[in-house]
């Protein structure tokens, strides 16, 4: 059996990487349960749910599916989160988790999840619309 080289297991790594990331994409109805890495008070064992209108702390969160077609900007899977009428920017990780870019260092299972780490990020402050491009 021929010795593996460092090459060949990044290789070996980054192509079980995308071929993860290809299925995950490719399956975004799904419902997942990732594992709760995050601040108390998060829900961690909830299923991905895909359509919330809320009000969480005085605060209007919505989340639902959006059809970007791909655009590149578009980290979220295809899936849009508001606070107040204002789009919240969201990743999904590789691992099923979120982030936001108003708590991207604290990942939450749920776009919901992520949606209510801001609210809680921004003490009451206003979510300010980032500037396109």
């Amino acid at each position: 059996m021929p010795d593996i080289t460092r090459r060949r297991a990044i290789t070996a790594a980054a192509a079980l990487a995308a071929t993860a990331s290809a299925a995950a994409v490719a399956a975004p109805h799904a419902l997942a349960v990732a594992p709760g890495t995050s601040a108390a008070g998060h829900d961690h064992t909830a299923p991905v749910t895909f359509d919330f209108d809320e009000v969480y702390k005085g605060r209007r969160i919505q989340g639902r599916p959006s059809g970007g077609g791909g655009h590149h900007h578009e980290h979220g899977g295809g899936y849009a989160v508001f606070v107040d009428g204002v789009q919240l920017h969201v990743m999904q990780n590789a691992d099923g988790s979120w982030i936001s870019v108003v708590s991207h260092y604290d990942p939450v299972p749920t776009p919901r999840a992520a949606a209510r780490a801001a609210v809680n990020e921004l003490q009451g402050a206003p979510l300010l619309p980032l500037p396109a491009n």
